[in-house]
């Protein structure tokens, strides 16, 4: 089996580069001094998440955020280069400026209660604003070198957006400050660097980052191969089935859909190609599975986290709302990739490459327990920023116990403390530029006057609201990651949306969907970039198959913000056949698309047309729609069945 997935790997080409990947830069000195940071900082983390109060170090919640921002933003600077020449060595001046983001982070965070005390946000002391100044430039560099350079610029614009608020026209006008104001905000304040989503970061996500590498480090994302191969891999087209069920459950683990594809694709994609589905099409199917993960619970990504944040209620509504929309869209992937195969006559792989399905489970049984046990101690015990550590301790445990079989040693952990703390880093330096848009919106106003004037120009028109919504969502999902664009948006736009008379959660949901949009959407489709580059497609081809397969992923937002009952809001009969009808839909849909009705065989095009236009009423949040809609398809399969009699 390992033989086979050697040959697999090697068939793929050299995919681009994954930004959660180990960085080539970490050798020799520059890979200790990120352990001994990254064993500090998530040491720092787990006492102050479960209050341990180690040798009597207590921060109060401020000093921690800034010591989390010191300590990661130093790893960010030695892991991620400045230049792409740099990609395999560290610079020199990589390390005064790391060691400087350092000792501002250690000086802010020992100067944390008297910030707090004096209120330095408003009268900082004169000589508190110049070294302020430069942990705002250190935190734009960091943005540069870990996100898109649209990011970048958006985090530099609005970090200087008060500066010039008075002057702008319209919505865009704001409260204006003076520069020592506006770096005491930025600093000083808990509105913009160390805001909200810094601080569910803090407080929440660093145990789901760890528990997502320890997961992949130990073997994770090859026991979800192996367990979907056991189950369907003989299966008429299994090899898309495998990469269906098994994207999906390690990414809804890791929740980054580019190392979801680079991960499990480099197997399933070149297992797809050899069972006879088309270059294009298989590494559509790698790409869409692999972003749907970002949107299955129970971990579903940081967005998840800080739209509970934002909305005030516990991350289990969250889970609970988002389960059924994912379900349909991995059922809609699912129906797809069968009816394909059966339509071109596709088998599966030979009984000889799929591995037996009890000795799989017994040789990895602990990864479904740490599934079953996340989302228990998720949905019951609502303890969401302790949860992933217990389970990553407990992978690391069964890791520590079966050192000999797995290879886990002292190297391979140190490894992992390195992976742990790059991760982090990432998302650290990520959402620290992201503070500085949210606290130039918050600080001038502009963020609710958005809101206020988005909901007067629709003019009550809910569908106008929509489509701004989306056209604005995907425009920023484009240049940014999915937490930024839905970080963005849930400050200016969701607000507009709840005006508007919508469900809450609906609304920021819909808000993330439509960020996740541009992963397999061109011109970006990052997942679908990474997913043509080991198919050896067309980038632009794949992501074009990757947008039909997917549709559901812009279908759905819009269906569950006008009929809740998707998320699992409202009376228990309407659920239930909404539940109803929207299978029946994505079944209908499915068969549309990929030209193939059960028991009657390949669909003329008149058929498709009528077939997929009453699975499209099916899913219209509107009683009514359901009966015409399901009559019109089932007269189109009557007509089809009828065609077929008469032929014979």
């Amino acid at each position: 089996m390992s033989e086979a997935r050697t040959a697999h790997a090697s068939d793929a080409t050299q995919p681009p580069e994954d930004p959660e990947a180990r960085s080539g830069r970490l050798t020799g000195t520059a890979f200790w001094v990120v352990f001994a940071l990254s064993a500090a900082g998530l040491g720092i983390a787990v006492n102050q998440i479960f209050n341990l109060g180690i040798g009597g170090f207590r921060p109060i919640s401020t000093a921690y955020y800034y010591l989390v921002i010191g300590i990661f933003g130093a790893v960010a600077y030695l892991a991620f280069p400045a230049r792409r020449s740099q990609r395999h060595r560290v610079p020199w001046f990589d390390w005064p400026l790391a060691a400087l983001v350092l000792g501002l982070g250690l000086w802010l965070a020992s100067e944390a209660l008297t910030i707090q005390l004096r209120g330095w946000q408003a009268m900082a002391p004169d000589w508190a604003v110049p070294p302020a100044a430069l942990f705002i430039l250190l935190v734009l560099e960091g943005v540069r070198r870990t996100g898109e350079t649209i990011l970048f610029f958006a985090c530099l614009i609005f970090a200087a957006f008060p500066l010039f608020a008075g002057g702008m026209p319209g919505f865009l006008w704001g409260v204006q400050l003076d520069l020592p104001t506006t770096v005491q905000e930025h600093v000083f304040g808990t509105e913009s660097i160390i805001g909200i989503p810094m601080q569910v970061v803090a407080d929440t996500l660093i145990g789901f980052l760890v528990f997502g590498v320890v997961l992949s480090a130990t073997g994770g994302a090859t026991f979800f191969m192996d367990f979907a191969l056991s189950l369907m891999g003989t299966s008429r087209g299994g090899p898309a089935k495998v990469s269906v069920v098994s994207s999906a459950t390690f990414g809804m683990l890791s929740g980054s859909p580019t190392s979801n594809v680079l991960t499990t694709g480099t197997l399933t994609i070149p297992t797809m190609k050899r069972c006879g589905y088309a270059p294009h099409y298989a590494g559509a199917v790698e790409a869409c599975a692999s972003t749907g993960g970002a949107l299955m619970p129970p971990v579903m990504g940081a967005a998840a986290f800080i739209m509970a944040n934002f909305l005030n209620v516990p991350y289990a509504e969250v889970m609970i709302a988002a389960a059924l929309p994912s379900l349909l869209y991995y059922l809609a992937l699912f129906l797809q990739t069968d009816l394909y195969a059966a339509r071109n006559g596709l088998r599966g792989v030979g009984r000889e490459e799929v591995p037996p399905l009890l000795p799989t489970l017994a040789a990895g049984w602990y990864y479904i327990a740490a599934i079953v046990g996340l989302t228990v101690l998720l949905l019951f015990f609502r303890i969401e920023a302790e949860a992933p550590f217990w389970v990553a301790l407990f992978l690391l445990g069964v890791a520590v116990l079966r050192r000999r079989a797995i290879g886990f040693g002292w190297r391979r952990f140190a490894g992992l403390v390195v992976d742990a703390g790059q991760t982090v880093a990432h998302l650290i330096a990520l959402i620290a530029g992201i503070g500085l848009i949210i606290g130039a919106l918050s600080v001038t106003g502009v963020a609710n006057s958005f809101s206020r004037e988005l909901v007067q120009y629709a003019a009550g028109n809910i569908a106008l609201l929509l489509f701004f919504g989306a056209l604005t969502s995907f425009i920023l999902g484009m240049g940014m990651t999915a937490s930024a664009c839905y970080i963005f948006l849930a400050i200016v736009l969701a607000p507009a949306l709840v005006q508007a008379g919508l469900d809450a959660m609906a609304s920021h949901l819909y808000v993330l969907y439509w960020g996740m949009v541009s992963f397999i959407t061109p011109p970006v489709a990052l997942a679908a970039i990474a997913a043509a580059s080991i198919a050896k497609s067309s980038p632009m081809r794949t992501g074009l198959m990757a947008l039909r397969i997917g549709i559901l992923l812009m279908l759905l937002p819009v269906l569950f913000v006008l009929q809740p009952a998707l998320i699992l809001c409202g009376d228990t009969l309407l659920i239930l056949q909404t539940v109803v009808t929207a299978v029946a839909a994505v079944l209908l849909l499915a068969s549309a698309f990929e030209g193939y009705v059960y028991r009657l065989g390949a669909a003329p095009a008149w058929a498709r047309l009528v077939i997929g236009a009453g699975g499209l009423l099916m899913l219209v949040p509107e009683g009514r729609t359901d009966a015409f809609g399901f009559g019109l398809a089932v007269a189109g399969i009557l007509a089809m069945g009828a065609r077929r009699l008469v032929a014979r």
